[in-house]
């Protein structure tokens, strides 16, 4: 039993009165509000203390909306935010805005929906995410699997002070034996990063089972590239609402860490997160 308050390191929220998240239309189950209420109420049946927010849409309103969310919410640990990348200047005058939250705590984008293959090669991009490694503040990648796992661990080696989050674990394709051989060679390129940790998060593949049976091979191929300090738990709500919602999620996710020890524990649910993030310890 991890002797921790658990940290749930991907957790979204978001408004369609405050930015467009055209990826919604896509998904009508949620092209809806959610809402910090609803989220602290499935983090309290599960049992999770608190949680960081990941941005959903590649827009300041997003970021903004998510910032001040926090503001007004002691449980939220901090804020994964959005930053115009591919223009250092633009960039830079983002990242001084949003530090001045205390809640500001790492930056992302929306690879999988840019359209650009070689985004995270090019040079304007490098040199954005080369303030991210001065301020001290990780990159998460989202669902790299196919188009930018090999790219992330690339980028990895070309920033070594940049801490590169790797989320979902990069969308294994669990329904595809062929593609996950190609999978694990990529995720095994990223791992060997020492700047590098993944999220056991996002794991609902379309066509495979969500199950402990079936995720184990994927949880101790994890544990064997990364090992438990540089891994970290993500419900990933409420996109798994529309695969059962945040305690089916959870319950499965747990069940295979629960069998580490207890210090292996601790590292997934709470340490991993506060020590990537810069959150510090668990109050």
């Amino acid at each position: 039993m991890s002797g921790l308050p658990t940290i749930d390191s991907h957790l979204h929220l978001w408004s369609l009165g405050r930015s467009r998240y055209r990826w919604l239309d896509s998904v009508p189950a949620l092209k809806q509000d959610f809402t910090a209420a609803q989220a602290r109420a499935e983090l309290d049946a599960a049992g999770v203390a608190e949680a960081i927010l990941v941005q959903a849409d590649d827009t300041l309103e997003d970021t903004l909306f998510l910032l001040e969310t926090a503001a007004a919410e002691p449980w939220i640990r901090g804020v994964v935010g959005w930053l115009q990348l591919d223009s250092p200047a633009l960039a830079a005058a983002q990242l001084d805005r949003w530090l001045e939250s205390d809640k500001f705590c790492g930056v992302r984008h929306l690879v999988h929906d840019d359209p650009r293959d070689g985004f995270l090669a090019l040079a304007p991009v490098r040199e954005s995410l080369g303030l991210l490694a001065a301020a001290g503040l990780p990159f998460d990648v989202p669902d790299a699997f196919p188009r930018h796992l090999g790219a992330t661990a690339e980028l990895a080696g070309a920033l070594p002070e940049l801490t590169v989050v790797v989320d979902h674990l990069g969308k294994p394709p669990l329904a595809d034996p062929e593609a996950m051989a190609r999978w694990r060679s990529h995720l095994a390129a990223c791992a060997a990063r020492p700047n590098t940790v993944a999220k056991l998060s996002g794991l609902h593949i379309p066509g495979a089972e969500y199950s402990v049976a079936a995720l184990e091979p994927v949880f101790q191929e994890a544990l064997k590239l990364f090992g438990p300090a540089r891994l970290m738990y993500g419900g990933d709500w409420p996109v798994s609402v529309i695969s059962g919602g945040y305690q089916p999620t959870w319950r499965v996710l747990h069940e295979l860490i629960r069998t580490l020890s207890p210090a292996e524990q601790d590292d997934i649910l709470a340490a991993t997160a506060n020590r990537v993030y810069r959150r510090g310890a668990v109050a």
